[in-house]
């Protein structure tokens, strides 16, 4: 599996996120004359957007993440965007936010096996990035934020082979081989199955530096051309895609990672039946993990004596439903598999001048062992980027 590719699937699913929040929210806009009456303003949608793509590039947080690094658990992935969607005053229940996340994979992943070559996928994410940035266009402080982020990416991916690219698009796959959600858009648009499965193409324009299939070309010891074989192709290829630009400003040529949800739609989800029955197979020996809350339970704890910035009124935050009743997301809650829901354990972060005083002696002692290297598991890896969300 390849160490590089957390990065690419973070922003990725980072940016299908935004995608489906700017949509919803946008749904839910109103006349600037009945603002004072409603829960939403157009001002409000731009303060999530942004708190969301600021904690999102955070410096701190990014230099973490792209630390070369096995891929978390999908656990551990949707707990961080789990917060990383609550940070801003927008709330999401939990049947909201397990439908957010399966709109979010099930686009990347359909992204990931459309891509004509395995390095098209950091194409893929200068689409997402071209967006973003043009989410955070009147906000100077962030778009900077997110320009230091399309250098990072340059400089870490583009001199990397075909062959570490498809190391990178291998490691996605098995990180999505086991996801099946049925999306009302691919099924309407007949790419996806009613198993969840996608339909591949077999016709279109054929990648960068390829020829179209249907010739064989045999070649003697010396090198020249001595027979041509003609073969039916079995598709409808047409000529080859010129090459995307790689550079922050440019034409990306592949639409793949653009927003989908720029016509308004309704979108739902639905789990596929090889994926319920499995769910139901699975769930037998799905007892909660108690080391698992433990842990959590200890950087609770840790992190006990920080204090976080919250707003003055509690009741200032609002709540963002991705179905169209109130009534579909609690039938979508009961009736979701336990395999495919993730409880969520509550943090309580008080002022505490003993635990801050612990904090600092433990921020210490980490110091001291900093200089010394020592092999990391995805797992704690994964807490210390939990960890440093907590601190955002």
């Amino acid at each position: 599996m390849s160490s590089r590719t957390l990065p690419l699937l973070f922003i990725n699913l980072g940016g299908e996120m935004l995608y489906i929040l700017d949509q919803r929210l946008s749904a839910q806009n109103i006349p600037a004359d009945k603002a004072k009456k409603a829960d939403w303003i157009e001002d409000d949608r731009r303060r999530v957007m942004n708190d969301i793509i600021t904690t999102m590039f955070n410096k701190k947080f990014l230099e973490e993440l792209f630390k070369p690094q096995e891929l978390y658990s999908k656990k551990t992935l949707r707990t961080v965007f789990d917060r990383l969607a609550h940070a801003s005053i927008m709330r999401l229940n939990q049947a909201s936010m397990d439908k957010l996340y399966d709109l979010m994979t099930m686009a990347f992943k359909y992204q990931v096996l459309l891509c004509p070559r395995a390095k098209d996928i950091l194409l893929v994410s200068f689409n997402h990035m071209d967006a973003i940035k043009d989410f955070v266009k009147d906000t100077p402080s962030i778009l900077s934020q997110v320009d230091e982020t399309y250098r990072q990416l340059i400089e870490m991916y583009t001199p990397l082979s075909s062959g570490e690219f498809q190391l990178i698009r291998q490691t996605l796959l098995i990180f999505f081989q086991d996801m099946h959600i049925r999306v009302s858009i691919f099924l309407k648009d007949k790419v996806q199955n009613s198993n969840g499965r996608f339909v591949l193409p077999i016709s279109g324009p054929v990648p960068h530096g390829t020829h179209i299939p249907g010739l064989i070309r045999m070649f003697s010891c010396n090198g020249e051309e001595v027979k041509r074989l003609q073969f039916r192709n079995g598709g409808n290829y047409t000529g080859v895609l010129r090459e995307g630009s790689f550079e922050m400003f440019g034409e990306r040529v592949i639409k793949l990672g653009t927003n989908m949800y720029s016509v308004s739609r309704p979108v739902e989800t639905h789990m596929s039946g090889a994926s319920k029955n499995s769910a139901q197979q699975k769930s037998i020996n799905t007892a909660p993990n108690p080391l698992a809350k433990e842990e959590l339970n200890m950087l609770a704890r840790l992190m006990g004596g920080m204090e976080v910035q919250k707003p003055g009124n509690a009741d200032s935050g609002f709540r963002v439903n991705l179905f169209a009743t109130d009534e579909e997301e609690e039938e979508a809650l009961i009736s979701r598999p336990d395999e495919f829901s993730y409880d969520v354990i509550k943090i309580q972060a008080t002022k505490n001048h003993e635990a801050n005083a612990e904090l600092v002696k433990i921020m210490g002692d980490f110091t001291e062992e900093a200089d010394e290297p020592c092999p990391l598991s995805a797992s704690s890896k994964g807490n210390d980027l939990l960890a440093m969300m907590d601190g955002l």
